[in-house]
């Protein structure tokens, strides 16, 4: 299994390997079948980018680094749910806070049982439900790096609930410019949840040298969990909104080290968050073509299956051997 770009799809060779979900999260095509021609220029109406596929050079492919659909799809269902609440009742009720504490415990142990992550990008699914998708990947990004950096359970809890809702304020009022102070002062009013959790919605677009927003805030000021929400935002904003590669959003994701984000916080991104995910077709600097098979030493070295003799090569134990570019 492997994930393309829609425009890659070949009926010819390739069949999907997940289902294709609606905006309401009901499956409009299930997994196992190809894509008729007119079925797939429906789905590009939906501004569905991503597909994930089998074909003959993705077999053995597994990507276990990434959550289920059913349980990504869960929980961007209770994610709408949630903004659709905020956005009619302008608060959060006990009911659907339970819900959320108990779905971030599940997402807790989801990323708990994985070494690496691996996101289903939110641009695989529908517009309608985009956001949503996107405050679940921001969520368990946070998770992952939260888990290098050696946060327990109650701090991880906190942590997630202001990620999940870093973009909450963005329902109360249609001034996007204040969705981080309504957001913060929305969150700060549901007594159960963490005052960390609130001010991670208040922080998530500032920087370390004060050249963020709303409040220019630098230094100590700006809080580790706002950062490490801020590193998982503007990464899961590049890959689906910017549509940059991994690799290319890791690297913009560096270039933030001690100006808008604390080098540790960068450091436990990297330790968590692979640079080529399996399924990537890649050309090495040998002039050799193949596919990331598996991540298993080295999280940024992989092994590769060069193509047509589907040898492995294990990047981690060949260091003159290096990616040079990813091919479609």
């Amino acid at each position: 299994m492997r994930m393309i770009h829609i425009e890659e799809y070949d009926a010819k060779t390739m069949q999907l390997a997940r289902p294709i979900y609606d905006s309401h999260k009901r499956i409009l095509l299930a997994a196992g079948r190809t894509i008729h021609e007119v079925y797939l220029q429906k789905i590009k109406q939906f501004n569905i980018r991503y597909l994930f596929i089998e074909d003959a050079e993705s077999e053995g492919i597994t990507l276990d680094e990434m959550l289920d659909m059913p349980t990504w799809i869960d929980a961007i269902r209770l994610t709408e749910e949630v903004f659709m609440e905020v956005q009619k009742v302008q608060t959060i009720t006990q009911p659907t806070l339970k819900k959320i504490q108990e779905m971030i415990g599940k997402l807790v142990l989801e990323v708990q049982k994985r070494p690496i992550l691996v996101l289903v990008p939110s641009s695989s699914v529908t517009s309608e439900i985009k956001p949503y998708a996107h405050a679940i990947n921001v969520t368990l990004l946070c998770l992952q790096i939260a888990k290098k950096r050696g946060y327990n359970m109650l701090q991880l809890r906190d942590l997630a609930i202001g990620a999940l809702l870093h973009d909450i304020g963005k329902v109360i009022s249609e001034d996007n410019d204040k969705h981080t102070l309504n957001g913060f002062q929305l969150l700060r009013n549901v007594r159960e949840i963490s005052v960390l959790s609130a001010h991670i919605a208040y922080q998530h677009h500032e920087a370390l040298n004060g050249n963020g927003a709303p409040r220019k805030i630098k230094g100590n000021e700006f809080l580790e969990m706002a950062q490490i929400c801020g590193v998982a935002n503007l990464y899961e904003n590049s890959i689906s909104k910017g549509m940059l590669a991994p690799h290319e959003a890791m690297e913009l994701i560096m270039t933030k080290s001690e100006n808008t984000y604390d080098h540790a916080v960068i450091q436990a991104f990297c330790d968590g968050v692979p640079s080529y995910p399996p399924g990537t077709k890649i050309k090495l600097n040998n002039g050799e073509v193949g596919i990331v098979y598996k991540i298993d030493k080295n999280i940024h070295r992989p092994t590769i299956r060069i193509f047509p003799t589907l040898q492995e090569i294990a990047l981690s134990e060949s260091p003159t051997i290096l990616i040079k570019n990813i091919t479609a």
